[in-house]
C-alpha cells in the first residue's frame, strides 16, 4: 500500500548559517539540528491523498496576509497531521502553507546549490562573467539573474547561509541549463531543483477600494495622484492616491532605483495602479504602500504657470510682488494687469508598468520578463528524471 505524504517546512533561516531549502536538502541529517537562537522551525507531516481545501485556503492567507498558530494546529488536528516546532514554533505557520501550496496555477523553478562546509561565511567566488553570459543565453525563460543598472550579479547571496546561488526560471530544464553555463570558482557541494512560487504576484490581491487595504497585506490597487510627488531624507519619493473611498500614501525607497524616477514624474490628475505591500499608520501618516510596480493608466496635463513677457522688448517679466503686477528689468515697463501665463508642459512619462530594480524586487514580484509566460496547472511530466545531485 503506497501512501502518500505531504511535508512541510519552515522557519529554518538563521543568522548563524541556516537556511529552509538546505534543510530540504538535507532532512535526515539536519532535523535533529534545529534549536539555534534566533529561529522558529517548524514541520508538519500530512498523511492524505489530496491536500484538503482548508489547508489550500490556508496557505493562500498566509501568503496574503497574516494567520496564526492557533489557526495551522487546528487545522493539522481537523486532518489528523502532525507537527513538530522548536523555540516559539512558528515554523509550523510556515510549514503547513508549504503543504497547502499545491502550485497548481503559475509557478516557477529554482537550482539551488550549496556550499562545502568550509567555505561557509566567505564571498562565493564565480566567475561574473560566465554570469552575464548565462542571462544573455537564457532570456526570456530565466529571471533575475543579474541587475544591469549596477552591473551586479544577484543570483548569489551575501550571508553566511549555505547557498551558493540560485537561479530561477520556467522550467527545470531550463535553469538546469543555466546553472551548467557557469562557472563557480570553489566546490559546490549539492544542487536540487526545487519547484516554487517566485516571480508569480502570488502575494498580491486586487483591492476594489481604497478604504479595504489593511496593514501587512500585499494589494494591488487603483487610484488618482492627488498630492505631488516629494522627497524624503535618504532619497525616497512619496505620493499621494485618492479613489471615492479614502487617500493612501505610496512609497518609491530609494534602492527600488527605477521606480523611484517613475515616482517622480507623475502629478495630481495621473490615473495608476499600485502594486506592494500596506504599512501600518505611524503618528500623523496615513497606511502606505510599499511600492513594488506602478501601473501609470493614463497622463493628467502637466501645467504650470510663468510671467508673462515683455511687449516691448520680449524679455520675460518680474514680478513686483503680490496684486502688484508685473515690470521689466531691462526696459523698466511696469503692467500693472498682467497676469501669470498657463502652460501645458509635455510630458516625458508614458503609460506603461513600470518595476523596482531586480536588486530590490521581493522574490514572488512577478518581473516584466515573465508577463506572457505564467503557467495554468501542474504538468506532471515538466519535473526531470535528474533533479538534484
Amino acid at each position: 500500500m503506497t501512501i502518500r505524504m505531504h511535508i512541510g517546512l519552515d522557519d529554518t533561516d538563521s543568522t548563524s548559517g541556516g537556511c529552509t531549502t538546505y534543510i530540504a536538502a538535507l532532512p535526515v541529517e539536519q532535523l535533529s539540528h534545529l534549536s539555534s537562537k534566533g529561529t522558529d522551525p517548524g514541520i508538519v507531516f500530512l498523511s492524505k491523498p489530496e491536500i484538503p481545501e482548508e489547508v489550500k485556503a490556508f496557505a493562500q492567507s498566509a501568503i496574503t496576509g497574516i494567520v496564526t498558530l492557533k489557526e495551522a494546529i487546528r487545522l493539522i488536528r481537523k486532518f489528523g497531521g502532525e507537527a513538530l516546532g522548536f523555540n516559539t514554533c512558528r515554523g509550523i505557520i510556515g510549514a503547513l502553507a508549504a503543504v497547502g501550496e499545491t502550485f497548481q496555477g503559475d509557478h516557477t523553478y529554482e537550482v539551488i546549490a550549496y556550499r562545502t562546509q568550509e567555505n561557509l561565511g566567505s564571498k562565493r567566488r564565480v566567475d561574473k562573467a560566465s554570469i552575464f553570459k548565462m542571462e544573455r543565453l537564457t532570456q526570456p525563460f530565466t529571471f533575475n539573474n543579474v541587475d544591469e543598472e549596477k552591473q551586479r550579479v544577484i543570483i548569489t547571496p551575501r550571508g553566511p547561509d549555505p547557498i551558493f546561488c540560485g537561479i530561477r526560471g520556467e522550467t527545470p530544464e531550463v535553469v538546469k541549463k543555466a546553472f551548467e553555463l557557469i562557472k563557480p570558482l570553489e566546490q559546490v557541494e549539492r544542487w536540487v531543483i526545487f519547484r516554487t512560487n517566485q516571480g508569480t504576484d502570488a502575494h498580491l490581491t486586487r483591492a476594489t477600494a481604497l478604504s479595504e487595504l489593511k496593514p501587512y497585506t500585499s494589494i494591488i490597487a487603483r487610484g488618482i495622484v492627488s498630492k505631488e510627488p516629494w522627497v524624503v531624507p535618504l532619497r525616497h519619493v512619496l505620493f499621494s492616491i485618492r479613489d471615492g473611498s479614502g487617500e493612501v500614501d505610496c512609497a518609491a525607497y530609494e534602492p527600488t532605483g527605477t521606480l523611484r524616477k517613475i515616482a517622480k514624474e507623475l502629478v495630481i490628475g495621473d490615473a495608476v495602479e499600485v502594486y506592494g505591500a500596506v504599512r501600518k499608520r505611524s503618528r500623523g501618516k496615513s497606511l502606505t504602500v510599499n511600492l513594488e510596480k506602478i501601473n501609470v493608466l493614463s497622463l493628467a496635463p502637466k501645467v504650470t504657470y510663468q510671467n508673462p513677457v515683455c511687449g516691448a522688448c520680449g524679455k520675460r517679466l518680474e514680478s513686483m510682488g503680490k496684486g502688484q503686477g508685473f515690470r521689466c528689468k531691462k526696459c523698466g515697463a511696469r503692467f500693472e494687469n498682467a497676469v501669470k501665463v498657463k502652460v501645458v508642459e509635455e510630458r516625458t512619462l508614458k503609460p506603461g508598468l513600470y518595476f523596482t530594480s531586480p536588486r530590490s524586487q521581493r522574490h514572488l514580484t512577478k518581473p516584466l520578463r515573465r508577463y506572457g509566460l505564467e503557467k495554468r496547472g501542474l504538468d506532471a511530466k515538466a519535473m526531470l528524471r535528474d533533479w538534484h545531485s
